[in-house]
């Protein structure tokens, strides 16, 4: 353990050590110029910060913009001698509470309707493209060790691994073909795990004027800090964000306009596609084929940036800009990859994964595997009941997602009467029924 002294001036690159094997960190700006950000950007932030809060002291306003009380306090000194923001009181740790002025609170409504972002200051479009370069998974190359580790909370035919190994060395693009209900989303989830566990993700990037707002709480999930860990991340640029490998995954509702820069006029504030969100991670396009876009159409929006590795949006002015796509993309679908799209396309997306149905030696360590998670005893005679009861007569295809469904509703049932939790084969004759009603419906479609 550092002695107090010793902490304080311990060397940023040094920290950057310390904190995380990954070849990017980003450390807190000491400066203005080395924020990337010019004064009347943070300005605004301040401005806006004040009109949403009515009085504030100047750290809680740096905490808010997240940077540095130095840089923010210079600006506020600033802003105060031209009669935009006052003293209210003062406060600890040479601090004020600060208010706007009726000068200030004019700029900042009009500042508001040019633009109503208020949060943490953003980071310049090159840091964000050097940040991708730096995090990309193909500079990792996971092996059989890394990908067995990953998968091992779940079944996987041994058979999957000699085709997905080198699928996702590659760090390219890939299609998980089968029937539903293979576990293919589960897998695609998994696979992130291969490359590092963690990665920096800004709130915000500032491409031109344009502010885009990048981090989203619906796929990107913040890593949680322990008190030491708290403390070592001091120095760190609390316009980043420490993440979990991102796992992005879309379905049927997916537009083409969910692919493109989204601009919110109201508030003049652009939001990133969801291919940037998961960048340096993994993009699952779930029931490929089932979207409202041909599969064609979505293909050809991503041919270049397929092979190319980066891709072009454009901003509300039409400038068009420049940003990595770096991340497996993973096309799951229930049909055969042929029937969706033509030779020149498969010829793009180079691995073709066929999750096939689990055998019957599978489909009992998937009931031996839910049976410990249910908390319920493994019988091997309730599940070659089950096999020869409700399967081979009517030829009924087994699915992997089948163990853990019929184990919940026979956990579901035992519950409501009041009974323990049992793999018992009159409690398979009762779920079967409500349970496969609907699956072969769905079967036959």
């Amino acid at each position: 353990m550092l002695a107090a002294s010793e902490q304080a001036s311990i060397d940023p690159h040094l920290l950057r050590e310390l904190l995380t094997e990954d070849s990017f960190c980003p450390v807190e700006p000491s400066s203005l110029e080395q924020s990337g950000l010019n004064e009347t950007l943070i300005e605004s932030l301040i401005c806006k910060q004040l009109a949403v809060y009515g009085s504030v002291t100047g750290r809680i306003l740096a905490k808010e913009v997240a940077l540095p009380f130095g840089i923010v306090s210079k600006i506020l000194d600033t802003l105060r001698t031209r009669k935009v923001v006052e003293h209210k009181t003062t406060a600890r740790l040479n601090d004020f509470v600060y208010g706007l002025t009726e000068l200030g609170i004019t700029k900042a409504q009009k500042l508001l309707r040019e633009c109503a972002y208020v949060g943490p200051a953003p980071i310049p479009l090159a840091e964000y493209v050097l940040s991708v370069d730096a995090q990309s998974i193909a500079h990792e190359k996971p092996d059989r060790a890394r990908l067995t580790k990953a998968c091992a909370g779940i079944s996987v035919d041994p058979q999957l691994f000699e085709s997905l190994g080198p699928a996702i060395t590659s760090s390219g693009g890939l299609f998980l073909y089968g029937a539903p209900g293979n576990g293919k989303s589960t897998l695609a989830r998994q696979l992130t795990l291969c490359f590092g566990q963690c990665i920096w993700v800004p709130h915000a990037i500032i491409a031109g004027d344009q502010i885009i707002k990048f981090y989203d709480t619906q796929f990107h999930r913040k890593v949680e800090q322990s008190g030491d860990e708290q403390f070592l991340t001091s120095s760190i640029d609390r316009r980043w964000i420490q993440i979990i490998r991102p796992t992005v995954i879309v379905g049927g509702e997916l537009t083409l306009d969910n692919l493109e820069l989204r601009h919110h006029r109201e508030s003049n504030v652009c939001e990133a596609p969801l291919q940037m969100k998961s960048n340096c991670g993994c993009l699952l396009v779930d029931d490929f084929g089932r979207q409202r876009i041909a599969p064609a159409d979505l293909l050809n929006r991503w041919i270049v940036p397929l092979e190319s590795r980066h891709d072009y949006l454009t901003l509300p002015t039409g400038k068009k800009i420049q940003v990595p796509f770096e991340q497996i993309v993973i096309f799951s679908t229930n049909l055969e990859p042929e029937d969706l799209v033509d030779e020149a396309f498969l010829r793009r997306i180079p691995y073709k994964i066929h999750a096939k149905d689990p055998t019957d030696e599978e489909f009992h360590h998937l009931f031996r595997m839910y049976c410990e998670r249910f908390g319920c005893e493994y019988r091997k005679d309730v599940v070659n009941y089950l096999l020869e009861e409700h399967y081979r007569p009517c030829k009924r295809a087994k699915r992997r997602c089948h163990p853990r469904d019929l184990l919940t509703q026979i956990s579901n049932y035992c519950r409501y009467n009041n009974k323990p939790v049992e793999l018992l084969p009159e409690y398979c004759d009762i779920v079967v029924h409500s349970y496969f009603a609907m699956v072969l419906k769905t079967q036959h479609n």
